[in-house]
């Protein structure tokens, strides 16, 4: 694996770029008109706020891959040049869709259709599960379809998930850099313990997703004064399917000391992105209940809007969900790095208080339900 260094350096890089490419985009938004106004249905923001974050999140993409070939550390990355030149084409398309729907919104059919041949770029180019463990069962290898299908349904999965979260300032932001990085630390454990391959670009994706982040945050961090918007989402969910589709799906050798559910890299990532998965799926199931709603409509029921309903403000429910996400990403760490299963109790006992401290804080605080007071 490369050293520590390499990573550090392939980090700051996109971090820098991002948060300078932002003040750009912002600029630039903003006078061409691409604002997100305020709502009662949508949106929490009081005023008009650019939009197009994405790109300024693309610049970082493409500084960070081009310091991490420069460097030579990450050689054996890019020594199959098909993968990366196949990442940036998925990640132009996915982004460009993301554009588009943030400039002219765009049909939920052609936004998902537009994930589908970013995902199936992906796969054509080798980035594509080709291993798939069921706790209690077996190891399956999947057959070329079976892969590239397993591929695309993964980045479909990812990329709406996060942009379900996206609906406070800084909450996706935070929370896809909370789970790269934590899924850095998990593929480098792998990696130096032999599992993966020296090719393997899963750490190399999670570094730049975690850089990408920490650039933007600044900027997006309420009040915020520029949205990450689609291309934005759509973009961090590429790179996260693509990190983790890396690590999880294209080894078959066993990582001991683990539970079963640890013992499957690829069902990591239900763990590390619980919070947006969970959203996801409970909006879903929402929407099909309620009557006159489609499952593409948006609402005002997702997990952060029920939080700040609980009289938290904007910018503690966005800590709240950026503690549950990591609560839930040392599931992974812990055992990964210790060589012991047992992080029930520890982690347990830490959900409970942060659970109790999201329903309980307020009325302890001030005795009523103030709804959305911003602090």
């Amino acid at each position: 694996m490369p050293p520590t260094t390499a990573y550090v350096i392939v980090g700051v890089a996109a971090a820098l770029t991002t948060a300078l490419a932002t003040f750009v985009v912002r600029r630039r938004a903003t006078a061409a008109g691409f604002v997100v106004a305020p709502d009662e249905r949508h949106h929490v923001h009081e005023h008009a706020t650019p939009t197009l974050g994405g790109l300024a999140m693309f610049a970082g993409l493409i500084v960070g891959l081009g310091v991490a070939w420069g460097i030579g550390d990450f050689a054996a990355v890019f020594a199959a040049p098909s993968e990366m030149l196949g990442l940036l084409l998925a990640a132009v398309l996915i982004c460009g869709v993301g554009v588009l729907d943030d400039v002219r919104p765009v049909s939920a059919p052609a936004k998902v259709a537009g994930m589908v041949v970013a995902g199936s770029v992906l796969s054509l180019a080798g980035v594509s599960l080709l291993v798939l463990r069921i706790p209690f069962v077996d190891m399956v290898l999947l057959s070329p379809d079976l892969s590239a299908l397993f591929t695309v349904v993964w980045v479909v999965l990812i990329a709406n998930a996060v942009n379900l979260i996206d609906g406070l300032d800084g909450l996706a932001a935070g929370i896809v850099g909370i789970a790269a990085a934590t899924f850095l630390l998990y593929a480098v454990r792998l990696g130096d313990a032999g599992v993966l391959f020296d090719g393997n670009p899963g750490a190399l994706l999670a570094v730049l997703v975690f850089g990408i982040c920490v650039g933007f945050l600044p900027h997006n961090m309420y009040p915020a004064r520029i949205f990450m918007g689609d291309s934005g989402a759509l973009l961090l969910g590429l790179l996260m399917a693509a990190s983790t589709v890396s690590v999880g799906g294209r080894t078959d050798a066993p990582f001991s000391g683990q539970s079963f559910f640890f013992f499957a890299p690829l069902f990591i990532p239900l763990f590390i992105l619980g919070v947006p998965l969970f959203d996801m799926t409970f909006a879903i199931i929402r929407r099909i209940a309620t009557r006159g709603l489609k499952v593409t409509d948006a609402d005002k029921e997702h997990v952060h809007h029920r939080i700040m309903k609980l009289g938290h403000g904007h910018r503690r429910a966005v800590f709240i969900l950026w503690g549950w996400t990591a609560l839930l990403s040392s599931f992974v760490l812990w055992p990964t790095y210790t060589g012991e299963g047992d992080a029930i109790v520890p982690t347990g006992i830490a959900a409970v208080c942060l659970l109790l401290f999201t329903v309980l804080h307020p009325r302890l605080r001030t005795g009523r339900h103030p709804v959305y007071r911003e602090e």
